[in-house]
């Protein structure tokens, strides 16, 4: 079914955010993505945090508010994982070359929502495909939040344990009792932790215009090395797997390609000029959020708040302050948001030729979603012309 075809009349459409206890806890749902990759940005790269985190809390609190459902921003993957390795064929990544790869990741995504280039390519991607990249995404990230929870495997048990068992309870928000036991754990196995945490002072800062000192060689670096491998990554996560599954959840509040290559455009021109990373709509972000109990843009308004507030007071605290979130917790959470993810692909056809395009991409897409899309795509047309059986 095509967003167009979706309803968009009635109460439901036009209803507003929510800020309940559920809208709370979902909000945290996205931190198994969202905090390493900082993390790494900052300690790594050596990235401003305050850029980071400013420009995160902007796009986050604007999503929500535009879209009213739990429509994520997340670090852009890629551009994260090839940055913090620090060494691309001897050449450093520098602040510089990450804000110069946000500002053409933003133009190049702009350019093609205004355009309408952006409808006319995910035209070309038929639903096997798609429904196999979604279904790929979910394994993918299970995968890495085993890892996470392999870093102490008792934490990770324990933790994935009780989520599990409260995750259907409406009274008892299964995220927020499993951040604060994270954080108990984490006072109890560093307890410096406390102290540290007690010694922050608040430091009030404003953001200024960090592409002034942006030379060439940032630019040739940041769009050759971190922008142009995003590209099949935010195509196939950022673009056609949230619209998907935004629609799937919310039907009432649809979303087309074409707007959310808009606001991926608009929100790096706008991170890239104030310090900030690559950012995207990730379909497992919406997936965590989902998973823990939010149902509305409330969710991305609080943690964005969230996230905004540290910013301008305690931008220079920020490692400390995310000490908290053992990475066994986090990885609990980027688990259960590829179940989410994986379980709503779960569903399609009966056709046998669909089943095999649909398995063999997530296969690819667990891997490499550039490469899924190729496998795939090519997958489907060899079959439709008779080329490959199944």
């Amino acid at each position: 079914m095509n967003s167009k075809d979706l309803p968009q009349d009635g109460p439901a459409a036009t209803a507003p955010n929510r800020y309940d206890r559920m809208e709370w806890a979902g909000a945290f749902g996205d931190l198994g993505t969202l905090v390493p990759f900082l993390l790494a940005y900052i300690s790594l790269v050596k990235v401003d945090p305050f850029g980071v985190l400013f420009a995160f809390g902007v796009a986050k609190i604007v999503a929500g508010l535009y879209y009213r459902t739990p429509f994520p921003v997340q670090p852009m993957k890629a551009v994260g994982v090839i940055a913090t390795t620090q060494t691309v064929q001897s050449i450093v990544i520098t602040p510089a070359a990450v804000a110069a790869a946000g500002l053409a990741t933003g133009l190049f995504w702009l350019l093609l929502g205004l355009t309408g280039a952006s409808r006319r390519v995910v035209r070309l991607i038929t639903r096997p495909v798609a429904v196999g990249i979604i279904l790929g995404l979910g394994f993918g990230f299970m995968l890495d939040g085993m890892r996470m929870m392999a870093s102490n495997w008792l934490l990770g048990g324990v933790g994935l344990a009780g989520t599990v068992l409260l995750l259907s309870s409406r009274r008892v928000p299964a995220m927020l009792l499993l951040l604060l036991f994270g954080v108990a754990v984490a006072a109890w196995q560093d307890p410096r932790l406390l102290q540290e945490l007690a010694a922050i002072r608040p430091e009030f800062r404003l953001p200024g215009f960090a592409l002034a000192e942006l030379r060439w060689s940032d630019v040739a670096i940041g769009v050759l090395f971190l922008a142009l491998p995003q590209l099949p990554l935010t195509l196939g996560n950022a673009i056609v797997a949230v619209t998907h599954e935004n629609n799937r959840e919310f039907p009432h509040r649809p979303v087309t390609e074409r707007k959310v290559s808009i606001s991926t455009g608009l929100m790096n021109l706008f991170g890239a000029t104030v310090g900030g990373v690559p950012m995207c709509h990730g379909a497992g972000g919406m997936a965590g959020h989902v998973r823990f109990g939010a149902r509305t843009g409330g969710a991305l308004v609080i943690l964005g708040t969230f996230i905004l507030f540290i910013a301008l007071f305690f931008s220079g605290s920020v490692t400390t302050i995310f000490k908290v979130f053992p990475q066994a917790v986090l990885g609990v959470t980027l688990f259960l948001a590829g179940v989410q993810l994986a379980l709503g692909a779960a569903e399609f056809g009966k056709d046998r030729s669909e089943h095999f395009v649909v398995l063999a991409t997530a296969g690819f897409a667990a891997w490499n979603v550039g490469l899924a899309f190729v496998a795939g795509l090519g997958l489907h047309y060899a079959i439709r012309r008779g080329w490959l059986r199944t």
